[in-house]
């Protein structure tokens, strides 16, 4: 199967914090700071609204032993999207970003290469909602989820590219949950349940080309304020 290759951006923008974070609640901070970077230009406040994959992002960087991010430090976040107007708006606006909480100083983009993809891990909790409970595992079962974490994927696939992928593949060998209790993201005055998951890529093209978008993108859902974001490693 022919599987187009999605171009990937990663910025890294470095800011400065006014005031100490703590690290749980350092996601919405960004998250914060994006959304007023982008409510700065009428095409991209209208472009924030709507319900579709935009990027993924990681908190705060490096993180601190005491787990709070310490006021007039320097710390860098990654953004990542197959956008390059977005990453071209986002590298020249985010540096020129300004909130309560920190201010931007510089930003750099560069492109993902296309290699084999050996490994993901989720740097941020990957959430899978239940429509009954909330966190996934009062209501469903290891194959729901994973089930809707590949379809989560084939779907962002199929939106990004056009394409419509063939969906009878396997995804990975191997998936492991790396925490013993849900971890938890904040949002919206509540507390969402996640996990923190590494998965083994299998080596056919269509495993392949997820794994593309789970960088790209996100694993699962909320990647756009942070959920699901991965970090990788090549063969």
């Amino acid at each position: 199967m022919q599987t187009p290759q999605l171009k990937i951006f990663e910025l890294r923008i470095k800011v400065f914090l006014y005031s100490s974070i703590p690290c749980g609640d350092a996601l919405g901070v960004v998250g914060r700071f994006i959304d007023e970077t982008l409510a700065k230009d009428p095409k991209y406040l209208e472009y924030h609204k709507q319900n579709t994959y935009k990027y993924t992002f990681g908190s705060l960087f490096p993180i601190e032993r005491e787990h709070v991010y310490k006021k007039e430090t320097v710390y860098q976040f990654t953004l990542r999207t197959c956008d390059f107007h977005l990453a071209e708006y986002l590298l020249k606006q985010l540096p020129q970003g300004n909130t309560e909480w920190m201010k931007g100083l510089v930003g750099e983009v560069r492109t993902i290469p296309e290699r084999h993809i050996a490994t993901l891990y989720s740097l941020t909790p990957v959430i899978v909602k239940s429509k009954e409970k909330g966190y996934w595992r009062d209501d469903l079962s290891l194959v729901d989820f994973e089930r809707r974490l590949k379809e989560n994927l084939i779907k962002k696939y199929n939106l990004l590219t056009g394409q419509k992928m063939d969906e009878d593949f396997e995804l990975y060998t191997l998936l492991e949950f790396k925490n013993k209790c849900p971890v938890a993201m904040p949002y919206k005055g509540i507390r969402l349940l996640g996990d923190k998951i590494q998965l083994q890529i299998a080596d056919n093209p269509q495993a392949q080309a997820l794994a593309r978008v789970a960088i790209a993108e996100g694993l699962c859902e909320m990647n756009a304020r942070g959920a699901g974001f991965v970090s990788y490693h090549f063969s």
